[in-house]
């Protein structure tokens, strides 16, 4: 029996612990908190997860939410103009449905259920020396621990990293008593609020620690006037502010927000990163070598929604690869070959589509956002992006390729009339 140790209990360490264990492993995990502290906790990220990476849980069984957590269907664009009118707004529908699981509940629930299958759980913050000592005595260590000391071991890799600092200043809200968009108050979707040169508002559904929830998400451009939660520790404050925002750039949205409150003191969270990709090898001290996993080898910014994803997908991706090694050493050769695996299927697609969100967006972009408006296969195309980044390679980049696409798609379907357009959106995002 082959043993593994696994270093942070977040998305990506969980599931690889818990499909490891499964096959027969010997795997222990190691988590700075326990399930109860996970539990109680302040909230860690707003995790909309996509149907592929949704369809990994599926497959190891540990898909405990589904049935109670909020099915999204649909995913919708919305352009503010500087007046406070939406020139761009429409809604893209998945073909399989998107959820979010709130990481206090999904995290504590998955920590239980990989000691109640007899997993060997160790409560404590690891250091490069601790795993200096571990390494000996396991056959693989994983790390999937994205902040610390540990992260050091992995160096910056400057050819795929363009940020060497934060794009987004970063502003989480978890409400209760929000309602629906009124143009389609059947559907649950995740709604993209873009405001030209301010930043971006991204409201969701979830399921909390207290049942159906929806999540503010708002992103910043550093030092713009989203930029004014850091510092601050209240949570009322830091909900006050967020509606503040909304009421100012995006109405639309605040309409339905005039009664909400927060789910719970712990249901706030604010921060910025810089957007990095990692060598995924690090050296130990002793000469030992550890695989970095996830968001300590790839962590983008959220303005994708792909954080989650990502980690579930490497999470299944190294899994497959530990799988089809058999009895063999994992060694140097092998843990770069794991990564570039997983880089090539999805830490690329992500990374470059991330990076290009981030950035003023180029004519034939908004070209493209603005002809989701009046051609659904567009927005239906763009809304499954975010299941699937690397399809964006086929039409998103290049203008000749956009041009392409969408007079192939203007002419099988038959448009209405054109409104505002693309123009609209080139005119707010030059105010």
């Amino acid at each position: 029996m082959r043993r593994i140790l696994v270093v942070g209990a977040g998305q990506s360490g969980l599931q690889l612990a818990l499909g490891l264990q499964a096959k027969g492993y010997e795997v222990t995990l190691m988590s700075n908190r326990t399930a109860d502290e996970i539990r109680t906790g302040r909230v860690m990220s707003t995790q909309c997860m996509f149907d592929t990476a949704l369809q990994h849980e599926r497959d190891l069984g540990i898909n405990f939410w589904e049935q109670q957590a909020p099915k999204i269907e649909g995913l919708g664009v919305s352009v503010a103009a500087p007046d406070g009118s939406r020139p761009i707004d429409w809604l893209g529908r998945l073909k399989g449905y998107a959820q979010s699981v709130d990481q206090r509940v999904k995290m504590s629930g998955w920590l239980d259920t990989f000691a109640q299958r007899g997993g060997q759980l160790v409560i404590h913050g690891a250091s490069v020396a601790d795993l200096d000592y571990f390494s000996r005595t396991y056959d693989l260590v994983l790390i999937a621990a994205g902040k610390g000391e540990l992260v050091s071991m992995f160096g910056r890799d400057a050819a795929r990293s363009p940020y060497d600092a934060p794009q987004r200043a970063l502003a989480v809200s978890y409400v209760h008593g929000l309602g629906p968009r009124p143009e389609h108050p059947e559907t649950e979707a995740v709604r993209c609020n873009l405001v030209p040169g301010v930043g971006e508002l991204f409201v969701m559904p979830t399921l909390t620690t207290s049942g159906r929830a929806d999540i503010l998400f708002w992103e910043g451009v550093p030092g713009g006037p989203l930029d004014v939660f850091n510092g601050v520790k209240d949570p009322a404050e830091h909900l006050a502010l967020t509606l503040g925002l909304m009421e100012k750039y995006t109405p639309w949205e605040y309409a339905r927000a005039t009664k909400v409150e927060l789910t719970d003191a712990g249901g706030t969270l604010a921060g910025r990163y810089a957007p990095v990709v990692r060598n995924p090898i690090g050296r130990l001290p002793g000469g030992g070598l550890v695989l970095g996993v996830a968001d300590v080898v790839v962590a983008n910014d959220p303005i994708t929604g792909q954080g989650s994803n990502s980690a579930s997908k490497c999470a299944a991706s190294y899994l497959s690869s530990i799988l089809m090694h058999g009895d063999n050493p994992f060694d140097e050769a092998w843990m770069k070959a794991t990564f570039d695996k997983y880089w090539f299927t999805t830490g690329k697609p992500v990374t470059q589509w991330t990076n290009a969100m981030l950035g003023v967006p180029p004519e034939h972009v908004l070209n493209l956002i603005g002809a989701a408006g009046q051609l659904q296969p567009v927005a239906n195309r763009f809304a499954n992006g975010f299941d699937n980044p690397a399809d964006f390679d086929a039409y998103f980049y290049d203008p000749e390729d956009a041009a392409d696409y969408l007079a192939e798609v203007a002419s099988s379907v038959p448009a209405p009339a054109p409104a505002s357009g693309a123009s609209a959106v080139g005119a707010s995002s030059a105010e």
